[in-house]
C-alpha cells in the first residue's frame, strides 16, 4: 500500500505557524523578581496573581514584632533607645511591678500593629525573699541565731558584729530553762534564764537583745538598696524554752518605693510620658 501525503495550502501554513509562534511566545520562560507583585494573564483568559513581596521571598520582615523581656532600667533603657519612636507609649504597673514599652504605638492619625513590645519585669533579690518568708514567724532560739549568722551583709544597726556576738550568745544558751523577759529603759529586753545541771537549778543568766534592728536590703536585681526597720519578736514556752522571731516595718511600703525609683529613673532618660496603667 502506498501512502500519499497532501501538502496543506500556503494560506493555511501561514496560519498554523502563527498559533505555534504565539504559543511559544506564551511559554517561553521569564525570571520574575524578587519584592515584586505580577499579574499574569492565562491561555483561557483569566488572571494569576503572582506576590513576591513576602518575608518567605525577600527573608525580610514584614514589620517588627515580638516582646522583649529585661530585667532592670538599663537593659530597658538599651533597647527602648534603639527601637522606640515619638509615638511609642510606655506604661508602668505597681501591682504587676512592670513597665511596658509598645514601641509600634497607634499615632494621632492612624492605626499602627502594637505588635512590638518591650517589658521591664523586676525579679526580686533572693535576700529580699528570704528575710521575707520568715517575717513574722517565730524559729527555735538555735535556728534564728542561725539565720541571723546566715545574714550578717544585710545586718546595719546594731553593727554585723554585734549582732554576731547576739547569735553566738543565743546558741550559747540553748540548754538552759528561761524565766522571764523584762524591758529596759535603752529600749532593750532582758531575757533571764537558769542553766539546769542533772534537773537541779544551776547557774542563772542574762541575755539582752535589742528591741529593734535594722537591716539593708535591695529589693530587686539591678536596684537600690534600701533601709528597713524590724522588731523582735519572742515567745517563753511552758517547757521554758525560748521562740525568736522579727516584724517587719511596712515592707510593702518599700517595695512600691523601690519600684517608684525605678520608674523615675526610667523616665529621665527617655521623652515619652509614663503612664499609669498597663497597654490593651
Amino acid at each position: 500500500m502506498t501512502t500519499r501525503y497532501t501538502s496543506a495550502p500556503a494560506a493555511d501554513l501561514d496560519g498554523i505557524q502563527s498559533v505555534i509562534d504565539i504559543a511559544q511566545q506564551g511559554s517561553a520562560p521569564a525570571e520574575l523578581e524578587l519584592g515584586k507583585y505580577y499579574v499574569v494573564r492565562t491561555s483561557g483568559g483569566g488572571v494569576q496573581k503572582f506576590d513576591l513581596t513576602g518575608p518567605e521571598h525577600t527573608d525580610i520582615p514584614a514589620r517588627k514584632s515580638g516582646s522583649t523581656t529585661v530585667r532592670d532600667a538599663t537593659s530597658f533603657h538599651t533597647y527602648f533607645t534603639k527601637h522606640s519612636d515619638a509615638d511609642t507609649e510606655v506604661y508602668a504597673d505597681a501591682d504587676r511591678l512592670t513597665v511596658t514599652a509598645v514601641l509600634d504605638a497607634h499615632t494621632a492619625a492612624a492605626a499602627r500593629w502594637s505588635g512590638h513590645r518591650l517589658t521591664l519585669s523586676l525579679r526580686k533579690t533572693e535576700s529580699w525573699a528570704q528575710w521575707l518568708e520568715q517575717d513574722g514567724r517565730l524559729m527555735p532560739q538555735e535556728a534564728f541565731a542561725e539565720f541571723l549568722e546566715d545574714h550578717l551583709p544585710e545586718l546595719l544597726e546594731p553593727s554585723a558584729a554585734e549582732m554576731l556576738e547576739i547569735a553566738q550568745s543565743i546558741q550559747g544558751a540553748t540548754k538552759v530553762e528561761w524565766q522571764n523577759s523584762t524591758r529596759l529603759s535603752s529600749g532593750q529586753r532582758q531575757f533571764t534564764y537558769a542553766e539546769t545541771v542533772q534537773a537541779k537549778a544551776g547557774q542563772r543568766g542574762q541575755l539582752t537583745i535589742p528591741e529593734t534592728f535594722v537591716i539593708g536590703l535591695v529589693p530587686f536585681e539591678g536596684s537600690e538598696g534600701y533601709k528597713l526597720t524590724a522588731r523582735f519578736r519572742y515567745r517563753i514556752t511552758k517547757e521554758g524554752g525560748l521562740a525568736l522571731g522579727y516584724k517587719l516595718e511596712r515592707p510593702s511600703d518599700v517595695i512600691r518605693k523601690a519600684f517608684g525609683d525605678v520608674v523615675e529613673a526610667i523616665g529621665t532618660d527617655i521623652e515619652q510620658p509614663i503612664m499609669n496603667g498597663t497597654p490593651a
